[in-house]
This record gives C-alpha cells, structure tokens and sequence, in this order.
C-alpha cells in the first residue's frame, strides 16, 4: 500500500529507451565512477567493487550530465526543489537546479527548480537547520541520490522532509547497487526511479 507521499506508480526501469542525456550519463559513470578493489560500504558489508558518484557528479562535465538526466526524467511533473542527505544529494541537487534555471531562462521550463539538503544531525548554532535552502512547507520534492545501497540516506532524508509536509513525488538515484533499496523504498511507500543500476556500469 503506497503511503502518504508517493504520489506515483513505481517505476519501471525495463520499459525505460535510453535517451542521448541518459546515455552520456551512463557512459561517464562507467568511465569515471567505478574502482576496484576490497571496500567496506556505508552499510558495513563488504565489496569487492566501490561506485564514487563525487568522481562525476563533482566534475563539471559529469555535473552538466547529471543535471540534465536528472531535469529531463523529472519532465513536466510538479516539482519546486530537489535535494537530499549531505553529502552525496549536494552536488546533484545543485546541477538540477542550475539546469533547470538555464532551461526557464530559455523558456523551456515553467519554472526553475530550487536545492535543498538535509543535515545528519541539527545544526547547533545560528538557525538550527536540518533543512537546508529556500525549501518551504508543503512543497512537492524529489530526492536525489549518488548512489544507494540499503535506502538508509533516502529515508533519513525522507523522515526529515515529513516534518514539513512535503510531499515527496520520487527518489531518483544515478545508480541503484542492488542491495535492497528498492524494497525499503516500497515498504516506506516511495517512488523509486534509480536511473541505472550496477549490473549496467560493470
């Protein structure tokens, strides 16, 4: 049963046709965010393959690319600002929504999209922030991701976006390892949108 912030179907990555932007995406990670070698991830489990999103999303080129995959698989849905948990979300959050300013500039979109970032922990000085950004109440989101393992950044971030009420249309991940995201994400009843999974990058 889908829960109060989802507001769409899951998504189906085996009905998906790759587009030019996608493709230049996929490539990039390919290239640039795969390393190989024994690691131990952010769950604590071990792997013999580590994905580093930062390698593309904080590259400039990778930063244009992912902005742009990210706009055009939002498309026309009603979205005021993307974000997510720091830091992985920042970088992201930040090409969608410069991109996203381009193409209003440019008369190709309604509106420009904001960012916004979810602390770890509540800021101890100044505004007290757990949100970060010109994020208000009620506005409908997406969270972004690098990449997910077990959901856990996602749902932290989501949990914090419940407090204000915003209502929460997907979480879109560059890439989804496989590891049971996609299950925590349905039980807490989100729409999961990876954009490319690991099986695609190895």
């Amino acid at each position: 049963m889908p829960g109060p912030f989802c507001t769409h179907a899951s998504y189906d990555m085996t009905t998906v046709s790759r587009t030019d932007k996608q493709q230049r995406l996929l490539e990039l990670l390919r290239e640039r965010a795969v390393m190989r070698g024994e690691f131990v991830l952010s769950s604590g489990q071990k792997s013999n393959y580590y994905i580093d999103g930062r390698l593309v999303t904080l590259d400039g080129e990778g930063a244009l690319a992912v902005g742009e995959a990210i706009l055009e698989q939002i498309g026309t849905r009603r979205v005021a600002a993307v974000g997510g948990l720091t830091m992985g979300a920042d970088p992201i959050a930040a090409a969608v929504a410069v991109v996203s300013a381009r193409e209003f500039r440019e008369g190709r979109r309604a509106s420009a999209l904001r960012a916004f970032l979810v602390r770890k922990d509540i800021k101890k000085h100044g505004t007290q922030k757990l949100i970060e950004g010109p994020l208000k109440p009620g506005e409908p989101v997406v969270i972004v991701e690098d990449v997910v393992s077990t959901g856990a950044s996602a749902i932290q971030a989501a949990d914090a976006l419940k407090e204000l009420k915003c209502p929460i249309i997907a979480v879109i991940a560059l890439v989804d390892r496989e590891m049971g995201g996609k299950e925590v994400f349905a039980s807490a009843g989100l729409n999961y949108e990876p954009m490319f999974t690991k099986t695609e990058l190895l």
